[in-house]
């Protein structure tokens, strides 16, 4: 026991501790906010989410172990695991209540998955080894470089376009956006990209997107309130739950607004919407600040990463969950079209919450390890000393 002990401590002093925390705030959090809205109908939402929670836990630590320079090394499993998933939706695929778009499997016991959430995982590695190999060759700065990134994420936007999953889209565009910058892409390439998206837009809103899209767009620009009846709707009662809230909140288990469900999709997209009629301004900004943290705890262990590689997984993951956390907090507020994008860590959604669970597993891997990588290689210069010499 004592030795078991032992182990426990010497594992977490070798990770980020903080982040660990914080990670473990937001889950008690999150699944006050489940029970809460529990009151509003039958589905157990909380049961599925401590599930979900207790696997992701399990596969961050074990994950954490495992070295992430043999993970980024495996990166073809991942590309095969991401596509195939992508697959499985072609040919199982279903459309869950409250979406419009057919991206989710349905599994034995009435549970679904949504597979472009692992995806997002797939995507980050194998992207990570794609900027290592260009870096290492010298074509990170080079047009057939950066032409190679393009149709590397490519592949996942289009699949998941084809799903009807837009919004997961976008966040893979930022992802790749992101990494590419922060690993040396040159500007240059991002104003060509930023011009031709400008030029293809009316291209795009006539032809790519449909009805929906545009009257959500449309929606948050609606003078005259006609919206709110309709597209606007979902935002306008998102905005007037938080506001119920007030400074402190009416308390856990009191906002009536909640126990009736007024705010559609209120345990998965709008889950802002409970904290803000439950506890106020107060929890709104505690919601925020317990992201914050995690958002710069990984951007942190980025900078800190012993090489390249470990710094790429990291801002990955950095950029995802900062993405996703902005876009939903847009979509809540109303300044920004409602694309369902989950808010991290909080959402209900099993297949959301793994995800991020093993984001930060991947983290935690490259703050474990990279203590071994730099004996490794103060060993491996020490060889090479003693053979030049």
């Amino acid at each position: 026991m004592e030795k078991t002990l032992d182990n426990i401590k010497t594992y977490f002093g070798k990770t980020d501790k903080i982040l660990w925390i914080f990670t473990a705030i937001a889950t008690v959090y999150s699944l006050l906010l489940i029970s809460d809205m529990q009151r509003a109908g039958t589905y157990n939402y909380l049961f599925t989410q401590s599930i979900a929670i207790i696997v992701g836990v399990i596969a961050a630590v074990v994950i954490s172990l495992v070295n992430y320079n043999f993970i980024i090394k495996k990166w073809w499993i991942f590309a095969l695991a991401g596509i195939g998933l992508a697959g499985l939706v072609f040919i199982f695929g279903v459309t869950v209540s409250g979406t419009d778009d057919t991206a989710w499997i349905k599994l034995p016991g009435g549970f679904t998955i949504q597979p472009s959430e692992f995806m997002k995982i797939c995507f980050i590695i194998t992207f990570t080894k794609h900027l290592t190999f260009l870096n290492e060759i010298d074509k990170l700065k080079s047009l057939v470089g950066v032409a190679s990134l393009l149709v590397h994420v490519g592949i996942p936007i289009l699949l998941i376009h084809m799903q009807g999953d837009d919004g997961t889209v976008l966040v893979f565009l930022i992802i790749a956006i992101g990494m590419s910058f922060l690993a040396g892409v040159q500007a240059r390439y991002f104003a060509i990209l930023g011009g031709m998206i400008a030029v293809g837009l009316p291209i795009l809103w006539s032809f790519f997107l449909n009805n929906e899209h545009r009257n959500r767009i449309m929606a948050l620009f609606d003078l005259d309130g006609n919206a709110l009846t309709n597209y606007g709707w979902q935002q306008y009662q998102g905005k007037v739950s938080i506001a119920s809230g007030k400074a402190f909140g009416s308390g856990l288990f009191n906002g009536r607004r909640v126990a009736f469900g007024i705010v559609p999709e209120q345990e998965n997209d709008f889950i802002f919407t409970v904290a803000g009629e439950e506890f106020g301004f107060i929890g709104c900004i505690a919601l925020l600040a317990v992201l914050l943290v995690i958002i710069i705890r990984a951007l942190i262990n980025a900078k800190n990463a012993y090489d390249s590689k470990g710094g790429y997984l990291c801002y990955g993951v950095f950029i995802m969950i900062a993405a996703q956390t902005i876009i939903n907090i847009g979509m809540v507020l109303g300044l920004i079209p409602v694309i369902g994008i989950t808010l991290p860590f909080f959402s209900s959604g099993g297949t959301s919450v793994m995800s991020m669970m093993i984001s930060i597993g991947l983290v935690q891997s490259v703050v474990y390890n990279q203590e071994e990588d730099m004996d490794k290689a103060q060993i491996r210069l020490g060889s090479q000393s003693r053979i030049r010499i």
